[in-house]
């Protein structure tokens, strides 16, 4: 597509009806209503515009670079040994499921599925899921991701062909997470994977999900597209700890939506990474549709360079007595841009409902940027809810007090900014994925410095 004098609001309209016309092939004629969900929304996509910065909650993340690559759906899935992902396990996850541009690969995954399965878990890609729980699917897949204002997840919906799907029974526990991996290995491809979590009353389960790139030689500057969509319902006192990273390539662009629903007195713990990509969005839902839920949200951004990474996130306290707790950190180096817009919303009638929400931002070069938004919206009268931001750079006095100690001034500055990334890494349940994201943001705290 050929995009040198096509104004940008034309070349936006232009795209997306690119985009919408590759339509996969139908779904498979035994779910209907399947059919129906995609169909709905097509017809939703068709409906909507692409951001743009004139819309306010798009205003500091300009996606126009998107349009300028021409993507395709993939058309096959490159075919990959288990040595060449093995780098990418977690030793403690039992179950695994990996799709590789989009499509499961089942050589790779280590799925549960069917009445065999231990205590009813399920662990699989939709297909093999609809097998046995088409019911429970259909109660939750599209109906918690918003889809006729969002024209993204939208897109992912239509497009939809398979997913991640967790089903834990009431009462189980599961004591190994589960890892779900998500690799690109193809140039100039849309991928729009989906995940689909259900913990039922009394359950508790730790989810990974994971968005990596394995670079092939001859395309390491070249770009590819994902549109991820989660889906994640809790009923009665059930409990999740979801761990979300995002470290795909350089030049890549990852744009995703988790919308998460919590019922009565459940806790929904998540952490969440944004590492790579060169413009990455990640907008984070969470509605307490219960009384006493509690959700406690902890995010980290870390780049560099011009990436632009936006963090959308919004707590719906609709019923009384919810808490909430969110720290949310931007560590921004080189030119990079890096975006944080919290909402807490507090619904009339949602009484003692208390809600702690923090931004803290430290900015390493006179080119690095941050917009912060925390926002409030507080329609009842008895709560307890804090909000607020910072944004600095490196204290000169910690700096001069290690280099007092024998420290360089490089290496005083990549431990003060390690030291600032470490207290949420340490907030990761899983021992050798914390050990391995310690290594990683050490990494490249020390490109940074």
């Amino acid at each position: 597509m050929n995009t040198a004098n096509i104004p940008i609001p034309d070349l936006v309209s232009t795209y997306l009806a690119q985009l919408l016309a590759a339509q996969p092939p139908p779904f498979d004629s035994r779910w209907p209503w399947l059919t129906m969900l995609r169909s709905e929304a097509l017809a939703h996509a068709q409906g909507l515009n692409l951001p743009t910065t004139r819309d306010e909650e798009w205003r500091f993340t300009d996606i126009s670079l998107l349009s300028k690559t021409e993507f395709s759906p993939a058309q096959s899935a490159t075919q990959l040994e288990l040595s060449e992902i093995a780098h990418f396990f977690i030793e403690e996850a039992a179950q695994r499921l990996v799709f590789v541009d989009g499509r499961f690969a089942a050589h790779l995954s280590t799925p549960i599925s069917g009445l065999g399965a231990e205590h009813g878990i399920v662990v699989s890609n939709l297909s093999a899921a609809l097998a046995t729980h088409a019911s429970t699917i259909e109660t939750h897949l599209g109906q918690h991701a918003v889809l006729n204002s969002d024209v993204f997840a939208a897109h992912n919906t239509a497009f939809l062909q398979d997913a991640a799907v967790v089903l834990v029974p009431r009462g189980v526990v599961v004591a190994a997470p589960v890892h779900l991996l998500f690799i690109a290995t193809q140039k100039e491809v849309v991928s729009t994977p989906r995940c689909l979590l259900v913990a039922e009353a009394d359950s508790a389960v730790t989810v990974i999900e994971e968005y990596v790139v394995l670079y092939r030689p001859r395309w390491q500057e070249e770009a590819h597209f994902t549109n991820a969509v989660s889906e994640i319902a809790l009923a009665d006192q059930a409990q999740v700890q979801h761990v979300r990273i995002q470290r795909e390539g350089s030049h890549a662009f990852h744009l995703a939506h988790c919308a998460v629903a919590l019922g009565r007195a459940s806790h929904y713990q998540s952490v969440n990474l944004a590492l790579g990509a060169r413009i990455s969005r990640y907008q984070l839902s969470v509605l307490q549709q219960q009384e006493a839920a509690t959700c406690t949200l902890d995010g980290l951004t870390l780049i560099s360079g011009r990436q632009v990474a936006d963090t959308h996130t919004c707590i719906d306290h609709a019923m009384p007595h919810g808490t909430s707790r969110q720290l949310h950190k931007c560590i921004v180096g080189g030119s990079a841009h890096a975006v944080f817009n919290g909402k807490v919303m507090v619904r009339p009638g949602a009484q003692h409902s208390d809600a702690q929400q923090s931004n803290r931002n430290l900015l390493l070069t006179n080119k690095a940027h941050i917009d912060t938004k925390p926002q409030l919206e507080i329609f009842a009268s008895d709560v307890k809810c804090t909000h607020g931001a910072t944004v600095g750079q490196l204290d000169d006095d910690g700096l001069f007090y290690l280099q007092s100690r024998g420290l360089s001034r490089a290496a005083a500055r990549n431990l003060l900014t390690y030291a600032f990334a470490a207290e949420l890494i340490d907030r990761i349940p899983v021992a050798s994925l914390r050990r391995q994201l310690e290594q990683t943001v050490l990494e490249q705290t020390t490109s940074l410095s």
